[in-house]
């Protein structure tokens, strides 16, 4: 741990594995620890938010992806979609669109040979509702909290970088 470190935070990096943190990088530990309690304070996010849109139940993937498939109005694919949210797994792509479906989120068709999705009216318009809400409750918030738009991009840009590190790591550890 650097000097400069010490003299931010005497107790260490706050992590939830110390065996883990003992190493050449503690910083990362710290890292992960704070992704996975973001990663889950999101996801309870997104599926309230959008149980206050008038959608409940809908698991967090499922808003993940009803948001993608209403971006920019174009239908994507299934690989269009586990590409942009780095999924490996189909399967759960796949099930998440077929929930989506039922409920007339969104609806199926064809490109050449391949299926694609795009958003139906309903879809959209709960999107709509969702976004309005965000502003109203996470986005008017975080603006009151002083938080820095540049740092937010920049942290955004990090974790893009780091996502590519974790990627190329899990790819030599599966060689393993």
């Amino acid at each position: 741990m650097s000097e400069e470190r010490r003299d931010i935070s005497p107790i260490g990096p706050v992590v939830s594995s110390a065996h883990l943190a003992a190493s050449g990088l503690p910083e990362l530990s710290e890292l992960e620890f704070a992704v996975t309690m973001a990663n889950h304070a999101f996801q309870r996010w997104i599926t309230r938010c959008m149980t206050a849109a008038g959608a409940s139940g809908m698991s967090p993937l499922e808003v993940l992806i009803l948001h993608l498939v209403r971006h920019r109005g174009r239908p994507k694919t299934l690989a269009d979609i586990c590409l942009m949210l780095n999924i490996e797994d189909t399967h759960l792509v796949n099930y998440a669109l077929r929930k989506l479906a039922e409920r007339g989120l969104v609806e199926t068709g064809r490109k050449a040979k391949e299926k694609t999705v795009a958003i139906t009216d309903e879809g959209a318009g709960l999107c709509a509702r969702y976004a309005e809400i965000r502003e109203a409750l996470l986005v008017r918030g975080a603006k009151a909290a002083g938080i820095d738009p540049v740092e937010i991009s920049r942290l955004s840009a990090l974790l893009r970088t780091l996502s590519g590190s974790y990627d190329q790591a899990a790819r030599a550890a599966a060689a393993l």
